[in-house]
């Protein structure tokens, strides 16, 4: 007979517990590849708070980080929503507060409130508008004003202005703790060592690696990217949990951080031990007020108009 090992019992257990609970798991491509394995969905942020609308399940159980876990409550009100750690939070969204938005409204009256979907759902609900570092140019471009409120992330809000120059940006100072590690100087270290390689970065990057970058994507935008490119070596300028990801779905293809890997502490805090006892318990169990999640709602589905 072979004895199971502790990892084997673990995941046999949240199996169970998500078959017993009528249950999905979604994890964010950050996540740790035991997370990553044992999840149902895969993918960023409003993908999977999308996703997790269609389901028929009542109970979603989100592992990433607090905002990400309020979106799907935000599109999903009806279900339960769980955040297995309930410490797991983004640094980026709390250097916005519902203050902040407010003050800014009043200096900038005649502006419209972009904001990342990186941000809490008290923010969303104060904004025009959301959008996602994919649609972000589209979003600022499409809106019908000219003067726009960016909010949170300094580095998305200046490669949105210089893909949309037409426009008046005022860009709040935000900026992911993660993507502030990646340096110009290790993207041309690679370029020199590496020519046939190609550099696809996130747009939370620093400006200067922004523009010298080959590709700059969203995480989804670089899964596809990988697929379709000619190129057998890729070198990545975002967390590090994605190369787990593009290295399974590209075997063929090798994938390296840009510098040393950058790993964001917040969405590592996940661990198959909190996920079973998450759906053990129920708990953290996301509750936000009715009112921020109507606003918040028109927030995000307003999106889709401007993309």
């Amino acid at each position: 007979m072979i004895m199971k090992s502790a990892g084997e019992l673990l995941e046999q257990k949240i199996r169970e517990l998500k078959e017993q609970k009528k249950a999905v798991i979604l994890a964010h491509n950050y996540q740790i590849p035991a997370i990553q394995d044992i999840a149902d969905c895969l993918g960023d942020s409003l993908e999977l708070s999308k996703i997790s609308k269609q389901r028929p399940e009542r109970l979603i159980v989100f592992c990433g980080v607090r905002f990400m876990a309020e979106t799907a409550k935000i599109l999903s009100p009806h279900k339960k929503v769980i955040l297995p750690v309930r410490e797991a939070g983004c640094p980026m969204a709390d250097m916005i507060s519902p203050d902040d938005i407010v003050a800014l409204k009043k200096q900038h009256p005649d502006a419209w409130v972009v904001s990342y979907v990186n941000t809490s759902a008290e923010v969303k609900a104060l904004s025009d508008v959301c959008c996602t570092s994919a649609n972000a140019v589209s979003v600022v471009k499409n809106v019908p004003v000219k003067k726009i409120i960016f909010t949170p992330d300094r580095n998305l809000g200046w490669w949105v202005q210089k893909n949309v120059p037409e426009k008046e940006i005022v860009i709040w100072q935000g900026f992911c703790v993660t993507h502030e590690y990646f340096n110009v100087e290790d993207l041309r270290r690679v370029r020199s060592e590496y020519p046939d390689a190609e550099i696809m970065v996130h747009p939370e990057c620093r400006r200067e690696v922004l523009e010298e970058a080959d590709v700059v994507l969203s995480t989804a935008g670089m899964l596809k990217a990988a697929r379709a490119s000619k190129a057998r070596r890729i070198v990545v300028g975002t967390e590090e949990g994605l190369l787990y990801r593009l290295k399974k779905d590209n075997p063929e293809k090798e994938f390296f951080s840009l510098g040393a890997a950058k790993i964001c502490v917040n969405m590592k805090r996940t661990r198959l031990e909190d996920l079973a006892r998450a759906l053990e318990t129920e708990q953290e169990e996301i509750a936000l007020d009715k009112d921020v999640i109507e606003k918040a709602a028109r927030a995000l589905e307003r999106m889709l108009e401007y993309v």
